[in-house]
């Protein structure tokens, strides 16, 4: 093979809600981590668990997406690639951090858990678990949609 590829696909739950800033361009970037455990047993059979923590970017519209309606504790899945950042801390030493740089996102579980942060759309309680297969029907089709501009993905 003679190319190369930097891919990542995680599932797990969101560690803190999306930060969102503006960069002095004026683009958007959103900041949150997500925890994926791993478990097994040993060889004495004792349920044994390891959760990493991984730190994810997301810039563009997708920042404002994830802001809007990611949130502490909810499930979802990540695609993108690692990065590295090289910086220097507060007291003057220089630092390399590791990131996901996000290029796509998939909110997972329940759409009642996930609704926007002010305003937008919210699902009534009564609707089945979202599993991020699709979009929700439009409006006047037979259960509430998202407002076509308002599309979370």
């Amino acid at each position: 093979m003679s190319g190369s590829l930097n891919k990542v696909m995680l599932i797990g739950n969101l560690g803190r809600d999306p930060e969102l800033k503006t960069t002095p361009s004026g683009q958007q970037v959103a900041r949150f981590s997500v925890a994926t455990t791993e478990n097994w047993k040993n060889q004495a059979g004792e349920k044994q668990s390891k959760t990493e923590w991984h730190n994810i970017v997301v810039w563009g519209k997708q920042a404002e997406i994830a802001e809007k309606y990611l949130r502490k504790g909810k499930q979802v899945l990540v695609e993108g690639r690692i990065q590295y950042r090289e910086y220097t801390d507060q007291a003057g030493v220089k630092k390399t951090a590791c990131e996901i740089r996000c290029d796509n996102f998939v909110m997972l579980g329940r759409m009642e858990d996930s609704g926007p942060r002010e305003g937008g759309y919210s699902r009534p309680s009564t609707t089945p678990d979202y599993d991020g297969g699709g979009a929700p029907s439009p409006s006047g089709s037979g259960g509430g949609g998202y407002p076509e501009d308002d599309i979370p993905f």
